[in-house]
């Protein structure tokens, strides 16, 4: 948030994270002391409490592999009633296509997944395609990124 805040002043960044990570990232912002960053706040998508505000785009990095499947859908479900009829999901990490692995790295970091938990795993693109098509996105770009990684931007259907 820090260094997209800083090379974007004309947005705001709203941080959001489970609760034992907070304080580290409101550290972080405070020394950032950039106008357009607010505090964090706590979101896990396992609790009903969801920000009662709207945003016009959601941007999450390296998360769709580490949380379960279930609170993978859980955060589509709840993106509706959080974002704008125009809103864009932004989502950067590694992805497979197609049931294949991207790569024998990416393959390898899923193997490491798995052993540190079970519920953890590279997400096949179209299954998350399909989250997003119930959620009322539509994919729109889908760029590739160093080691392996994809910066994938869903938007909301006109």
């Amino acid at each position: 948030a820090v260094r997209f805040s800083a090379a974007l002043p004309h947005l705001t960044w709203q941080t959001s994270e489970q609760a034992e990570h907070v304080p580290g990232i409101r550290l972080r912002l405070d020394e950032a002391a950039l106008a357009n960053t607010p505090p964090p706040i706590t979101l896990d998508v396992n609790q009903a409490d969801w920000p009662a505000t709207r945003y016009d785009a959601v941007f999450s990095a390296n998360t769709l592999h580490i949380m379960a499947w279930s609170e993978v859908e859980k955060l589509f479900v709840h993106l509706p009633r959080i974002t704008t009829d125009d809103a864009r999901l932004v989502v950067y990490g590694p992805f497979n296509i197609d049931g294949r692995y991207t790569s024998e790295s990416n393959a390898e970091f899923d193997a490491w997944l798995h052993a540190r938990g079970a519920h953890m795993g590279i997400r096949d693109l179209a299954a998350v395609d399909a989250l997003a098509a119930a959620a009322g996105l539509q994919r729109i770009a889908n760029h590739e990124m160093p080691a392996n990684n994809r910066c994938v931007v869903w938007q909301r259907d006109p």
